[in-house]
């Protein structure tokens, strides 16, 4: 058996590709209002409305005494235009550190590049062009090279930066470079429409996000009486994140005291077992859209939080 000859693979501009995804459609951050103060006073104090205030609760705590709170994000969290809500997060100081899938950080890029990004997936397979955008491939094949050395994250970021994408400021990797914020990229070779680019080098690429595994596990160490939010990554985020703590907690020799969410539209095993039970003291599950929970979560955690940042 031989593997395909990826030199015969035709790649197209990402530009000439249809996207369903347009900046202008992405959510906006609002203020902490009367209204929504009012509107969040109002939620009876049961079951899930309970739990968003007491997730927000720990989230402000751990943010006032300076604990770790980590988001992680997947793929859709970026292409239903959520980007803003966490680039302004960044700005009041409320995200310690970023963890994204692979699928994350590419729609992150063609948003930071085009201002539009998600193709539409059925036609392009049938066509043998769906995920052959050139732009896109190339540009994570020199993430990939020089995040041997720093990390994929951190080389997304300066290159974003770098090549002065047009539209970084809509862009998590963007806001994450301005603001200073830690990116750890975590992907599985094979899953994520880069690694159907010529260029791509796996050894590149193992090592890079090998490397962000690593930096990750260091950063848990923050994570003691502090947060962890997923969102919207069903595999890859629970899976790195249980092993994470697992190794922190082997150095320390005693276990992270960690507070955990896990946001989706669908329950799933792994955020479950991986987020919620096995490495968490508390766990919080909440099932619902991205676009309606961010913008929710974010005014709830601001309602709560009383550091001089509460509100701005």
């Amino acid at each position: 058996m031989k593997p395909i000859d990826v030199k015969k693979l035709r790649t197209v501009p990402a530009r000439a590709r249809g996207s369903k995804v347009r900046t202008d459609e992405f959510a906006r951050p609002a203020p902490l209002s009367p209204g929504f103060r009012a509107f969040y006073d109002s939620l009876p104090d049961l079951l899930r409305a309970s739990d968003l205030r007491a997730l927000a609760r720990a989230t402000a705590d751990a943010l006032d005494r300076g604990r770790g709170v980590a988001w992680s994000i997947g793929g859709h969290v970026v292409k239903v235009g959520c980007a803003p809500l966490l680039v302004d997060l960044m700005a009041r100081g409320a995200v310690g550190c970023l963890v994204m899938n692979g699928a994350a950080a590419i729609h992150d890029f063609e948003i930071a590049l085009m201002g539009r990004t998600s193709e539409e997936v059925g036609p392009g397979v049938v066509s043998g062009t769906f995920g052959m955008a050139e732009e896109t491939g190339a540009f994570f094949a020199r993430a990939a090279a020089r995040g041997r050395e720093i990390g994929f994250g951190e080389a997304l970021k300066q290159l974003v930066v770098e090549e002065k994408l047009p539209f970084r400021g809509n862009s998590v990797l963007g806001g994450a470079a301005r603001h200073g914020v830690p990116v750890t990229v975590h992907v599985a070779l094979g899953t994520d429409i880069v690694h159907m680019h010529p260029s791509c080098d796996g050894a590149a690429v193992g090592e890079a996000s090998l490397r962000d595994f690593r930096l990750f596990a260091g950063l848990c160490a923050t994570l003691d009486r502090g947060v962890f939010l997923n969102w919207g990554s069903a595999v890859l985020a629970p899976e790195v994140f249980v092993k994470a703590v697992t190794m922190q907690n082997n150095v320390r020799k005693r276990p992270l005291r960690i507070t955990t969410a896990n946001f989706d539209q669908l329950r799933h095993y792994r955020p479950r077992v991986n987020v919620l039970e096995r490495p968490a003291v508390k766990g919080y599950d909440f099932a619902g859209h991205h676009e309606i929970m961010l913008p929710l979560f974010r005014l709830a955690l601001l309602a709560e939080w009383r550091s001089g940042r509460r509100g701005r």
